[in-house]
């Protein structure tokens, strides 16, 4: 019978307490990639190896005919050699900008709510914000 490696690996993560959701965010891929990850049976192997380097754990030990112990050991980031992806990248993290922006619609809302006479008033300013809020949320 033919090892499933997608399943391995996810049981791997199960065991040793990672979230899909951590393993997904260190990995810079969104949580339905992992997902697609557990459900294939062959991997790349440098998927295998980032994943593997991610939540610290040795591969070779579940398949030793593909990998050594050194293949996981984790290379040290150069700073010296920084990219302009690495400068684009958002410093305080994806969701941060994100919450910004709907805590200032929500207080942008309560603010014409307050100053607002009629609920006629109301509506253009309503509809547009219910709008920019569900295209971020």
């Amino acid at each position: 019978m033919e090892i499933h490696q997608g399943h391995i690996i996810e049981k791997v993560i199960r065991r040793n307490g990672h979230s899909i959701t951590d393993v997904a965010r260190m990995a810079e891929v969104n949580r339905r990639s992992v997902y697609n990850w557990f459900n294939q049976r062959h991997l790349k192997q440098d998927v295998i190896i980032k994943i593997g380097r991610l939540i610290k754990h040795d591969f070779s030990l579940e398949f030793p005919d593909l990998f050594t112990t050194s293949d996981f050991i984790s290379q040290p980031k150069k700073s010296a050699n920084l990219t302009i992806s690495d400068l684009n990248k958002d410093v305080y993290g994806v969701n941060h900008w994100k919450d910004k922006y709907i805590d200032l619609l929500e207080r942008y809302n309560s603010l014409i709510v307050e100053k607002a006479i009629s609920i006629n008033e109301l509506k253009p300013y309503i509809l547009v914000n219910l709008v920019a809020m569900f295209y971020f949320a």
